[in-house]
């Protein structure tokens, strides 16, 4: 069954307190591949294993319904030199 990406995104913002969220449908529209983006405070101090791990076990529910989900993980100023890096 696949995942609707309003749905996805109101289990992330109801799971950790979000400063930057993006979310990509990658599957053309039918909800099976995601990439997201997230920034959040309750990454700080953590490891980005550690966050990613976080975020499986939060979304482990619609991650299972998923062929495919892909992840980035910062906190607000990591997310700022980010940016710099971009730019």
């Amino acid at each position: 069954m696949a995942i609707d990406l309003t749905h996805l995104e109101a289990a992330i913002r109801s799971a950790v307190p979000v400063a930057h969220l993006e979310i990509e449908d990658q599957s053309s529209g039918c909800g099976e591949s995601y990439a997201i983006l997230l920034v959040s405070e309750a990454f700080q101090g953590k490891t980005t294993l550690a966050r990613h791990r976080m975020v499986n076990e939060l979304l482990k529910n619609e991650i299972a319904q998923m062929h495919a989900f892909s992840q980035k993980t910062f906190t607000p100023a990591q997310y700022q030199d980010f940016l710099a890096k971009k730019a």
